[in-house]
């Protein structure tokens, strides 16, 4: 017996959306890739300006095509369209040439949690108008606010292309063994999440035991202390209330049998889940964790490698070069 599809909102005249939104997930990518230097230094403020801007301006786009569908004046609602195209062209080259003036390119404090949250929450925002124009572009007729709402945070739009993002993020993190298992399946939510809404009642109990299931795993190990070193006690805690979290709002869908409400709710729960993921992940990859990424990248901005090979003496270095101090 083979797992049926879930309901994927497509049809011919939503061919042109598909392609903007496919288009969407690949460069918001490519801008977590830039993001996140190889060099495992924190990026430059402009480059954060630019990626921002992209990221920012896709939403924009996303809006505007939304628009058409609330929009019963199509004339008026493309004009919005070509707008946001135009944005798009000009936009983020020219805040990053303003960036560049402003914050004369010094980088961030890796430390910091604004540039990380603002990252985090715009994919997420932008994610989440892609599941709304589908959800829109699909219906035959016009809907309540909350129906809309809950399709479009139940879309696979919305689902899979976190999904998308988060599995670029685990892949390129320096992240322990322990992490990147937690990590994984709380990405794979994001992937069973349309058969989850489709199919509540089953979906949302197998979530809820799955999910306490992961966060009891993870207590556990942290009440241990096997294989956790301290600097990752803090990242392991925000992951055992995200499975909570989870757990609680799989069960509000099992419990309600999939009413709209409790639909909504899932949905939202993902969304912040894997939007604070996005944000934890950026932050521990910008503040040079000793731990090794899955698949390490070529050092691709000039810079030395953070860490031990940061300190490695050079060939052929005198005495005082090699200990890291200048000339007596």
């Amino acid at each position: 017996m083979s797992l049926p599809l879930p309901p994927i909102p497509f049809d011919a005249n939503l061919v042109w959306f598909a392609v903007v939104a496919l288009g969407m997930i690949v460069v918001t990518i490519f801008v977590f890739g830039a993001a996140l230097p190889s060099s495992g230094r924190p990026p430059l403020v402009t480059q954060l300006t630019l990626a921002l801007a992209v990221i920012g301006g896709g939403s924009v786009l996303l809006l505007a095509l939304v628009f058409v569908f609330l929009n019963s004046d199509g004339t008026s609602a493309w004009t919005f369209v070509l707008l946001a195209f135009n944005f798009m062209m000009t936009g983020p080259a020219g805040l990053w040439f303003i960036g560049l003036i402003v914050f004369q390119d010094r980088r961030v404090r890796p430390t910091a949690w604004a540039w990380p949250v603002a990252l985090a929450v715009m994919t997420t925002g932008s994610e989440v108008l892609m599941g709304f124009l589908f959800a829109l572009g699909d219906a035959s007729a016009p809907m309540p606010t909350v129906t809309t709402l809950s399709l479009g945070l139940s879309s696979v739009w919305f689902f899979w292309s976190m999904a998308a993002i988060m599995a670029a993020l685990i892949v390129w993190a320096p992240l322990a063994p322990l992490e990147r298992s937690g990590l994984i399946a709380l990405a794979g939510t994001a992937v069973l999440g349309p058969w989850v809404t489709s199919f509540p009642v089953l979906g949302g109990a197998a979530m809820t035991v799955l999910m306490v299931g992961v966060f009891a795993y993870v207590v556990r190990a942290l009440s241990v202390r096997t294989d956790v070193a301290p600097h990752q006690v803090g990242f392991l805690l925000g992951l055992a209330v995200a499975f909570l979290a989870m757990a609680v709002a799989g069960l509000g869908l099992a419990v309600s049998g999939g009413a709209v409400v409790a639909v909504l709710a899932y949905g939202g729960v993902t969304g912040v889940v894997m939007t604070a993921e996005i944000a934890g992940l950026v932050r521990r990859y910008w503040d040079g964790s000793p731990e090794r990424p899955w698949v390490a990248r070529h050092v691709s901005d000039g810079d030395e490698p953070r860490g031990p090979a940061a300190i490695r003496p050079r060939p052929n270095a005198r005495p005082h070069e090699a200990a890291g101090v200048g000339p007596p």
